[in-house]
This record gives C-alpha cells, sequence and structure tokens, in this order.
C-alpha cells in the first residue's frame, strides 16, 4: 500500500484550496502548477465545478473564471486536455447515487435529520451530487473526496461535513499516513488553525482521542505546573503555572493554565480584564448569552473588563493555555456559579 499522496493528489490539495478560500491569486498558481505537472485541463475543470457543490457557486464560478484566464495566458497551451467528462443518462439517477453514498460512506438505514425535515435534499444530493458529478468520470472517486477535505478543510463551520468526508476519503483507500499529509499540505498553504482543526477530526476517526493521552501530547514549551490552587473554582482536574506572579516589580500575572479533559472554570468577571493565548490541544470559551466557542492552538482570546465567562478543555482533549491578568493594579477576580453539564454540552 503506497503510504504517501502521488504528485498528481498533491496537485488537487491547493486547487481545491485555494478556490474554496477564495485565493485567486495562489489559485493561479495551483492551476500552473497542475498544468505543468500531472493534472489535464479537465481534470482541473472537474475539481473547480465540484467546489460547487461544497462551497457554493460564487466561489466556483470564480475558480472556474480563473482557470479560463490561466488557459488563455498559455499562449503555447503547453498542457494535456485529457478525457471529457460524460454525461449521466437520466434514468434510475436516485440509486446510482444511493449506491455511490453507500460506496463512500458505508450503508446505514437510518435517516438524516436532514432527511426528514427537508426530504427534497436527500433526491438533490443522491441524483445530483452522488451521480451527475460523482459519475461523471475524469476525476475518481478518491480524487474527489481529496478535493472535497481540501475545500472543507479551508473554511469553518463544516466539521460534521469534514469529518463524514474524511471517514469516506479512507474508506476509498486513502490511508492516515496520507490523510497526515494532506495535512500537511494545508498547514503550509492555508494555516495551522485550519490544519490543527483537521488533525483534531482525524484523531477522532482514528480512535487517538487525546483523552487517552498525557500531558505531554499537548506539546506545549511550558511545564505543566502544581494541581491548581484555585481548584474550588473550577470543575474537573487543572492544573497552574505562574510563570509571571503578581509582584511589586512587574505587576504582570501570566500563569499557564492545563486542562484535563471535560475541565473547566466556574463562570467568573475580572474587573480589569483578560486575555488568553492558547497553546495547545481543544478547548472551549463563553460569554454568558453568547454561543460557546471552539479554541484551538493559536487563538486568543481578549475579554473585556466585567464580561462574565467561563473557559476550559472540550470532553475528549487536554487543553493548556496562557492567562494574561489586564490592569493588574486594580484587577479583581469574581468568581461565580459553577458551568453546569447542560450549559457545557451546549
Amino acid at each position: 500500500m503506497n503510504n504517501s499522496l502521488t504528485k498528481r493528489q498533491q496537485e488537487i490539495i491547493p486547487i481545491a484550496a485555494y478556490a474554496a478560500a477564495g485565493n485567486l491569486e495562489k489559485l493561479k498558481t495551483a492551476i500552473n502548477n497542475g498544468l505543468d505537472g500531472e493534472l489535464s485541463l479537465n481534470d482541473i475543470k472537474e475539481i473547480v465545478v465540484q467546489m460547487y457543490a461544497y462551497t457554493g457557486f460564487p466561489r466556483s464560478i470564480h475558480a472556474i473564471n480563473t482557470s479560463l484566464a490561466v488557459t488563455n495566458n498559455r499562449q503555447d497551451n503547453s498542457y494535456k486536455t485529457g478525457e471529457e467528462a460524460k454525461i449521466v443518462p437520466e434514468s434510475n439517477k436516485y440509486q446510482k447515487g444511493k449506491e455511490n453514498v453507500e460506496t463512500l460512506f458505508g450503508k446505514s438505514d437510518a435517516k438524516a435529520p436532514y432527511e426528514t425535515f427537508a426530504p427534497a435534499i436527500d433526491t438533490f444530493l443522491k441524483e445530483h451530487l452522488f451521480c451527475d458529478i460523482f459519475e461523471r468520470g475524469v476525476l475518481s472517486f478518491q480524487d474527489r473526496e481529496l478535493a472535497t477535505i481540501s475545500a472543507l478543510a479551508s473554511i469553518s463551520g463544516v466539521d460534521p461535513m469534514l469529518t463524514a468526508h474524511m471517514t469516506a476519503a479512507m474508506n476509498t483507500g486513502l490511508t492516515e499516513v496520507q490523510i497526515e499529509e494532506f495535512i500537511s499540505i494545508i498547514k503550509t498553504i492555508i494555516g495551522i488553525k485550519e490544519a490543527d482543526n483537521a488533525q483534531r477530526i482525524l484523531n477522532k476517526i482514528t480512535k487517538k482521542n487525546s483523552d487517552t493521552t498525557k500531558r505531554t501530547d499537548l506539546d506545549s514549551i511550558f511545564a505543566q505546573g502544581e494541581p491548581n490552587p484555585y481548584g474550588k473554582f473550577f470543575t474537573g482536574q487543572t492544573y497552574l503555572n505562574m510563570i509571571s506572579p503578581k509582584d511589586d516589580v512587574f505587576n504582570a500575572p501570566i500563569g499557564n493554565v492545563t486542562f484535563e479533559p471535560g475541565a473547566r472554570t466556574n463562570w467568573h468577571k475580572h474587573s480589569g480584564g483578560q486575555i488568553l493565548l492558547v497553546l495547545a490541544g481543544e478547548g472551549r470559551y463563553q460569554e454568558k448569552g453568547k454561543d460557546a466557542r471552539v479554541l484551538l492552538k493559536g487563538d486568543i482570546v481578549r475579554i473585556p473588563p466585567e464580561v462574565e465567562h467561563w473557559h476550559g478543555a472540550a470532553p475528549d482533549s487536554w487543553f493548556t493555555h496562557i492567562s494574561l491578568e489586564t490592569n493588574a493594579q486594580t484587577n479583581q477576580t469574581t468568581w461565580l456559579e459553577p458551568v453546569t453539564n447542560e450549559e457545557y454540552k451546549n
């Protein structure tokens, strides 16, 4: 079994990722690299056409226009045209799409909630996406799933879809090592935050949840410290390393706080505000009256004075952040009630 992505696969990733992210200048470079490499013009057409199903028509049409501009500028036509896509016959599209879904995601008799709420979407998905598009040829199912996860990893708010399609990509034969390589490419071309999120999803798929590992897997540059002396204001086990204690010389309290999976602070507020710098793991942050926010390595949270909030680890991940106390001369913390399990799960 091949444990590394082929050159062709490596060329698919940035085209789909930049198309999804809307970075048209870098998309031009990626398209040129693909045409100079292993991709044909029709390969690239299929990648950017498929993007509309996962990122919307505006992104896809921008990518199509960019592809056209690139080919128009290559006066010598120095690229392969490749095989033409085929048109799928009108008969029995739903059944064919259903078979393709089962090939990619596995067979299930259970209906997704969206199918019950809006049955038409199930028809659209099976007849159009998984039949009309996936049956066009040119790209293999594996190519299409690689393009799909490249797009989904490059945009936010689509973790359930990225999880499903990363699983489908592995069902087509992509190995864990190849997905790791894909993630390293996303890290280079899109960003650390997006790559870390994709890695977290891969870890869950492959059962490498961080609640079975030690704190050293957080890859934090600071020591974990001792059990938190303020533990009565926390749910679960936490650790504190005061990197810079409060004193009369610097008056700049800075602490490294580590949370075991599921651990979190009580609701609380600071009269002078607080800044959190996320070092590793996956966490949660919520202000009163607002939705909770997922925190990943590299995130920064600026908490204004007197804003009631809590922060802590995800249910299945260790988590560590730096806490900076702002306006330290007058800053006081007011500890409030614990975060309930219902609040935490929401």
